[in-house]
């Protein structure tokens, strides 16, 4: 048998890559809500009182908590609706750079201050 023959009949499998998906998409997501959540604690004064849960921190703990049980359930929804599927990566990247950009910008005081 040569080379050739070999890698002809040599048949690629395509994995499920849902679950590594579910994973970089609720990144973005999680990402994202610091950022929405910390919006939201510095315009409203209701809102920011109900995110001191830690007084010595202020609002930045109910901020980050909720961030991230916000990012674990996009993760738990997400896992379990496509951990056995193939799904396009690209449009799955884009969104969560995409989410994360914006993350990273929304905290900035000259852009937050915007709304």
């Amino acid at each position: 048998m040569n080379a050739k023959s070999t890698c002809a009949s040599a048949q690629v499998q395509d994995f499920p890559n849902g679950a590594g998906a579910a994973a970089l998409l609720a990144a973005g997501i999680g990402s994202f809500m610091v950022a929405f959540f910390a919006i939201l604690a510095d315009k409203s004064a209701a809102i920011k009182s109900l995110m001191i849960f830690y007084k010595p921190t202020g609002p930045l703990s109910g901020v980050t908590t909720c961030s991230a049980v916000a990012w674990i359930l996009c993760w738990a929804i997400l896992d379990r609706r496509w951990r056995r599927r193939m799904v396009s990566l690209g449009p799955i990247s884009t969104i969560a750079l995409i989410l994360l950009g914006l993350s990273l910008l929304l905290t900035f005081p000259p852009i937050v201050d915007l709304f």
